[in-house]
């Protein structure tokens, strides 16, 4: 068993701009994370993801940065920054920076430099094409919409963007960059940070003869295109060479477009490269081919048969990260479970299923309350690039009526999960004196931290219990995962084993009342309830083996 405090941990996402305000001017903020350190501390989470906080100019909510050694004046102050993390690591909890480093905000100095001239010495620090018969280079679209290529009249060239045109890509293929990166991280390390949420980083290397690809919904090749490059691995084990080795840090890398042997080179065990990677492919069990703007529901089978072959795949070789929430995807309980009538089951339902397997848990802010998605009403709501560029294009294209895309954007769009976070049924849900950058959802009277922290049968009592269970228990961390009826569409049932350990997991995704029949070997007798989400276990009368399974229960069965 290779034993490792990040596989034992549980790491909570902040997006400090929807966090806490601790000034008035409707942005959370450094200050604002620091005071609620507690509260973390209560939950007891060991690791916080901290989204940007760099210098930037914000058309990517700090996706976009001209500066990786300075903070976002709406954050703070560099002093600030130490503070909190000082503060942190005097309650146990580490802090991961965001790394954001296949691109740059066009405001930075590189590109500044880059863009005056073909022979300036930064001009290679991009990516620059010249048209081909006429137009872009190839058919690769943004993640925003659009071409993912830029013309810039100054030198009659293209640059290229995978995301906003105000970010352009990183080359990654002049020494020269990947040496400012490793020297940026060795800062930010011997500063005292843990480690690095690595942004879109299966991005890096792109094919240089850069190929056409198959044209999506709005005539653009997918922005993935160019992930898991050539080089992709090689620099990877250079920047464990050069900054991570010796190092006790957390890296996690988002990988989009990865495959399952892809993220075996990216997590291996030999520890050459990264800890474990974001895979994305449950993140498409709802889409609708390759649209992901609809808002059809997802078949529970898929879902069963892509998280197993994750949890198998990678079972001994790599680590799995395990989510269902982050600023990128809608609101859990409100695409998987049900916001309504049963949304505190269902949100505890979810949080049972995943954190019950092998992987390290990544919380994020909100879904330890089973806060929602939120009613907009108007694309003036909305804060998100990717959601109101999508707006534009598929319904100015005729693709969707207002209508269709508004109802798609209240299911899919980013915004969901990027409203502030609701501390308590005061106005604006105790997040800010002022005016929020982003509207607050309406149900912050109902749904908010204060109200859940005074009760013990709420969804934030039950993430703390699932977050003590794995620290007392090494089965949850360190177990084996079997997947037991695989074509029940209502019920997701696996095993944990650990030596003679077992542990039986039984999740109900919908409102049926189901009775179910516990696997051999599985008795009354021979297990007891670890925990569950109604707080007690119905069998079936003078029956031994057999239990009723309640609407979007989820329970939890140790061998004796």
């Amino acid at each position: 068993m290779d034993r490792k405090w990040w596989k034992e941990s549980v790491v909570y996402q902040i997006y400090p701009r929807s966090f806490y305000d601790s000034n008035g001017d409707g942005i959370g903020d450094l200050n604002g994370i620091t005071e609620k350190l507690d509260y973390l501390k209560e939950l007891g989470v060991d690791v916080i993801w901290l989204s940007p906080v760099y210098q930037s100019p914000n058309d990517d909510n700090g996706y976009d940065i001209s500066d990786y050694r300075a903070i976002m004046k709406e954050f703070g102050t560099m002093e600030d920054y130490d503070r909190m993390l000082d503060e942190a690591h005097k309650r146990g909890i580490r802090i991961v920076m965001d790394l954001v480093v296949n691109h740059t905000s066009d405001e930075h100095k590189w590109f500044i430099e880059s863009r005056k001239s073909k022979d300036n010495p930064y001009r290679d620090y991009y990516i620059w094409r010249p048209a081909k018969d006429g137009k872009e280079p190839n058919n690769w679209g943004s993640c925003f919409s659009g071409s993912a290529w830029e013309y810039d009249s100054t030198t009659d060239m293209y640059f290229l963007h995978l995301f906003s045109r105000k970010q352009p890509d990183l080359n990654w293929d002049n020494p020269k960059v990947r040496r400012e990166v490793y020297d940026m991280m060795n800062w930010w390390l011997d500063k005292g940070v843990d480690g690095f949420r690595m942004d879109v980083i299966s991005l890096i290397s792109k094919d240089q003869t850069f190929p056409d690809g198959k044209p999506g919904i709005n005539g653009y090749a997918s922005f993935n295109e160019p992930a898991n490059g050539p080089h992709v691995h090689e620099y990877l084990q250079e920047m464990r060479r050069e900054v991570l080795d010796g190092r006790e840090t957390l890296t996690v890398g988002e990988c989009s477009g990865v495959t399952l042997d892809e993220a075996k080179k990216y997590a291996r065990s030999d520890g050459k490269e990264l800890n474990m990677v974001f895979q994305f492919e449950h993140m498409d069990v709802d889409a609708d081919g390759t649209n992901k703007w609809s808002d059809k529901k997802m078949d529970l089978r898929d879902l069963k048969k892509i998280l197993t072959k994750w949890q198998k795949g990678l079972d001994t070789i790599a680590w799995n990260s395990l989510f269902w929430e982050n600023h990128d995807q809608p609101r859990s309980v409100s695409r998987f479970g049900n916001d309504g009538e049963y949304r505190e089951l269902s949100a505890k339902m979810l949080a049972t299923c995943l954190h019950m397997m092998q992987g390290t848990p990544y919380i994020y802010q909100g879904e330890e309350l089973g806060m929602t998605n939120v009613p907009f009403e108007d694309i003036s709501d909305f804060r998100d690039l990717d959601s109101i560029n999508a707006w534009h294009e598929l319904v100015g294209q005729g693709v969707f009526t207002e209508d269709e895309m508004m109802k798609y954007l209240r299911y899919k769009s980013r915004d969901n999960a990027r409203t502030p976070f609701q501390w308590d049924d005061t106005e604006n849900a105790g997040f800010t004196t002022g005016s929020p950058w982003i509207m607050v959802n309406p149900n912050y009277k109902e749904i908010n931290a204060k109200d859940q922290l005074e009760r013990e049968d709420s969804v934030f009592r039950y993430y703390q219990k699932l977050i003590r269970l794995r620290k007392e228990h090494e089965i949850i961390v360190y177990g084996s995962y079997d997947l037991v009826l695989p074509e029940d569409r209502e019920l997701y049932v696996y095993t944990r084993t650990l030596g003679n350990e077992k542990l039986l997991v039984v999740c109900n995704f919908y409102g049926n009342t189901r009775i179910f029949a516990l696997p051999g070997g599985w008795t009354k007798e021979t297990s007891k309830l670890l925990i569950g989400n109604y707080g007690d276990l119905l069998y079936a009368r003078d029956n031994r083996n057999t239990v009723f399974i309640r609407p979007y229960e989820a329970l939890v069965l140790k061998s004796l």
